[in-house]
């Protein structure tokens, strides 16, 4: 008002309050009563108020949804263990794995004997004992055939075709491994024949 009357010295008062209220730039703002009071701002929560707020949000993101997810994975986790060891003793029990076993190896013995008679190799030489049956066949290398209780398995080192695991295979009453397929009486007239030159028949 003080500055309008030095500019408007001859206004009268109402004049100088119309003029006031339709510009109100022509106040001073220092002596304005809205310009010394201080804009509001607006309110802002303390930085650990914020950062609290925030941490609980995520952990309720992060919170499951279903109590299942856990009781699947927990599954998923057993089953990528892999498949139990076959069990031989329940596959064929240890009398009868024996009685197979020692008719299979007696006769590998005696028909062995039989075709010893029949070839001329250096160095030949048949021997059973603490259940391992050994052919020696001199420069040519040696078969070496024992049983396996604990696996109900026939062994066999050859050597044409190495190590080989047999097992007693029902429907074909033969022992087979597995892996190739092979039967132990025809991988052994295959290979003999092959080294010695002369058929044998184990069958």
């Amino acid at each position: 008002m003080a500055s309008l009357r030095r500019y408007l010295p001859s206004a009268s008062t109402r004049t100088r309050r119309l003029l006031l209220l339709s510009n109100p730039h022509l106040c001073n703002r220092s002596s304005s009563p809205l310009a010394s009071s201080p804009s509001p701002q607006p309110s802002t929560p303390p930085v650990g108020f914020r950062f609290s707020s925030s941490l609980s949000q995520i952990t309720r993101n992060l919170r499951p949804t279903n109590s299942r997810v856990f009781s699947s994975r927990s599954l998923d986790l057993d089953d990528a263990q892999g498949p139990a060891a076959i069990d031989y003793r329940s596959v064929l029990q240890e009398d009868e794995f024996h009685r197979l076993a020692d008719e299979t190896i007696q006769d590998l013995q005696e028909k062995f004997e039989e075709y010893g008679d029949c070839i001329q190799i250096d160095g030949l030489d048949i021997d059973y004992g603490n259940q391992v049956l050994t052919l020696k066949l001199g420069s040519l290398g040696t078969y070496v055939l024992n049983k396996q209780t604990p696996n109900r398995q026939i062994w066999l080192s050859s050597p044409v075709s190495g190590p080989s695991r047999f097992d007693w295979d029902r429907t074909s009453q033969a022992w087979v491994y597995r892996r190739t397929k092979a039967k132990l009486l025809q991988l052994l007239e295959n290979e003999l024949e092959q080294l010695c030159g002369k058929p044998i028949n184990l069958s």
